[in-house]
């Protein structure tokens, strides 16, 4: 078995999904982690606290508080992480079967036929069932295996892109919408994640939204200047469980009172399940919410706030 090396900050957060600030109160307060230092004077963690971090992450995200999981050894935190995922039989759902057939094709590093099997589904499925019905409760999965360790980073990045190719061919392949609303769909700085906008954008768009994606990371004063110079009625924003909390609100807060209030803001994705009320934004919890609140722009004409 190869020795997984030390991580800087920025490698730890990608990899658990715990923001910097979180890991360093953790420090402060628990003791754990503990990072040694470089030559530069900057935290690098040793591999075993990185999975340990992991399983915390994943722990926590179930509703387990983190001075509790501490006092827990290595072996009793993997035991309640433990993903327990049988075999499909014969006569189960055909979605579940699916769901574990591509699993299985990941972790073979099959990449042909994942490539095959993922195109026919959405061929069968349809475009809207596709992401809602199989694409969604895949990311989990694969999210759940990433974090049990039982994928590797690679392994997670071989499913995201062939996803994001998949969908980018698709929306590609749709016919240009040219109606209203015009929705301009980003993330922030500090928001990398790319797959849960383009699993937005396909669903508007296959219900005739206009489209404009900037793809990901664009500073707050150019979303707003963006919004204005393509005359967007929503500004649509992504956020992954990984982005930083306390960095959420302010982000919503900022850009709302950029915006006029012609232009509504939505906010999906797992990582707003975590944000309050705000006022003039609209926060869309799952993806069938994205659906419903293009239906309630429409009906009202108005921008959704």
């Amino acid at each position: 078995m190869s020795i997984r090396p030390a991580m800087n900050i920025s490698a730890v957060e990608r990899e658990t999904g715990l923001g910097k600030d979180t890991l360093r109160v953790w420090e402060r307060r628990y003791g754990f982690p503990s990072p040694a230092r470089d030559a530069n004077g900057e935290r690098v963690y040793p591999a075993e606290q990185v999975e340990r971090l992991r399983l915390m992450k994943r722990l926590i995200d179930q509703g387990h508080r983190p001075g509790r999981l501490l006092a827990s050894s290595d072996a009793e935190l993997a035991e309640r992480c433990r993903v327990r995922t049988a075999p499909a039989a014969a006569g189960d759902d055909p979605t579940e079967c699916l769901l574990a057939g591509t699993i299985q094709l990941i972790r073979q590093h099959d990449v042909a036929a994942l490539q095959q099997s993922l195109g026919q589904a959405m061929m069968r499925l349809g475009l809207q069932r596709f992401v809602i019905e199989l694409v969604a409760p895949l990311n989990r999965a694969v999210g759940e295996a990433w974090m049990n360790g039982q994928f590797e980073v690679y392994e997670e990045h071989l499913y995201t892109e062939q996803i994001k190719s998949l969908l980018r061919l698709a929306i590609g392949n749709l016919p240009a919408g040219s109606g209203r609303p015009r929705i301009l769909l980003t993330t922030v700085p500090d928001e990398a994640h790319a797959l849960g906008l383009l699993m937005v954008q396909a669903l508007l768009a296959l219900d005739g939204a206009n489209c404009i994606s900037l793809g990901t990371q664009t500073p707050v004063f150019d979303i707003e200047r963006a919004a204005t110079a393509h005359q967007a009625d929503v500004v649509a924003l992504s956020f992954s469980a990984a982005f930083p909390a306390r960095q959420l609100a302010t982000v919503a807060s900022q850009l709302r009172q950029l915006l006029p209030a012609s232009i509504a803001l939505w906010l999906g994705g797992s990582g707003v399940q975590r944000l309050p009320p705000q006022p003039g934004v609209v926060l869309l919890a799952s993806l069938q919410e994205a659906v419903d609140a293009l239906a309630s722009w429409r009906n009202g004409g108005t921008a959704g706030n």
